[in-house]
């Protein structure tokens, strides 16, 4: 049977890995990518493991320091970090002390590795005593009296040396508060990435054992987004650019890629989305039993969002997706 003529055919440009290497659309490099790192006091280099997220460790300061000059030497630009501090209360103290654990992390970073990126995570719900990301008074998590501890906790930060703050709390105004503050104390050439768009998402647990922060009450979806509106995180976005934000985030990715997709088409700033902890965890337990190719479900994930619009992309896998992307691609 003669087949019907056929002009354009796709297929000749996918005959040969070279030849698909040259036409491939999209680009993922270990200079994309962040790690995320938990740091928590102690002496000596304890690394504590998470057992919701295999390879991923709770680590002291002297732990982190040769952490960090793994990441480095793979060719990884910067860690996004989150501490743990020896006690909690209801003001997060820990958070914003100028020997807090995340600022003592700071500066022994930035002193061995001046190159390396330091992100840091502005949040309260690790140094608060019941778990939530602002202040509470009976059942409620209070907006405004927040601002000003998240403010101090990014001054504090910056003041440690950080590169960059990131507020992940989902506070209204809190990314106007932060450069307020930053300016007003010496700060203003440091950058802002907002956690603009951050769903309230079920793909969290892992991370909840990781950093100690499950709310001991409650929940959080009264200050972060319904998984199901689109709209409202364009809203989001927009006024977190208002207010003075650097750089945007959408967190979650995998479910959200369509919010990534949009959030591209909004702004020039440069976009981060967040590969979290349930997403990691789940092609790390799918792998376990033998039933993905991790290597290759990692790195189709991540390519899939920067394809949708991420420059930047936060993920548990950067250190293996920089040995990966160093390897010729096995056959498939």
């Amino acid at each position: 049977m003669q087949p019907f003529d056929l002009t354009v055919r796709p297929r000749r440009l996918r005959a040969t890995p070279i030849l698909r290497s040259m036409v491939r659309e999209t680009a993922l490099d270990a200079h994309d990518l962040i790690d995320p790192l938990f740091v928590i006091p102690g002496q000596g280099r304890e690394r504590k493991p998470i057992g919701a997220m295999p390879g991923v460790f709770q680590m002291t300061v002297d732990a982190l320091r040769a952490e960090a000059e793994q990441i480095a030497s793979l060719g990884l630009p910067a860690v996004l970090l989150f501490g743990l501090p020896e006690s909690k209360d209801e003001q997060a103290s820990g958070a914003w002390a100028d020997d807090g654990i995340v600022q003592r992390a700071v500066r022994v970073l930035k002193a061995d590795n001046p190159d390396l990126l330091v992100f840091t995570d502005v949040c309260l719900c690790e140094y608060m005593s019941h778990g939530h990301c602002g202040i509470v008074r009976g059942d409620k998590v209070l907006n405004d009296p927040t601002l000003d501890l998240l403010a101090r906790t990014a001054v504090s930060h910056a003041a440690a040396g950080a590169d960059v703050v990131a507020p992940s709390d989902m506070m209204d105004g809190r990314v106007a508060a932060l450069r307020h503050a930053l300016d007003g104390e010496g700060f203003a050439d440091t950058p802002i990435l907002s956690y603009a768009a951050k769903y309230a998402s079920a793909m969290y647990g892992p991370f909840r054992e990781a950093a100690d922060s499950a709310p001991q009450f409650g929940d959080r979806r009264s200050y972060q987004m319904d998984p199901a509106n689109r709209r409202e995180a364009l809203k989001e976005v927009a006024q977190d650019i208002a207010e003075g934000a650097d750089m945007v985030m959408v967190k979650p990715a995998l479910a959200f890629l369509d919010i990534i997709r949009e959030v591209r088409a909004l702004t020039q700033l440069p976009l981060a989305a967040y590969n979290v902890s349930g997403e990691y965890a789940m092609v790390k337990a799918a792998a376990a039993q033998g039933w993905l190719d991790e290597r290759a479900a990692a790195l189709e994930i991540l390519t899939g969002i920067k394809r949708a619009g991420a420059d930047i992309i936060l993920t548990y896998h950067a250190k293996d997706a920089a040995r990966w992307l160093r390897e010729p691609s096995p056959a498939r």
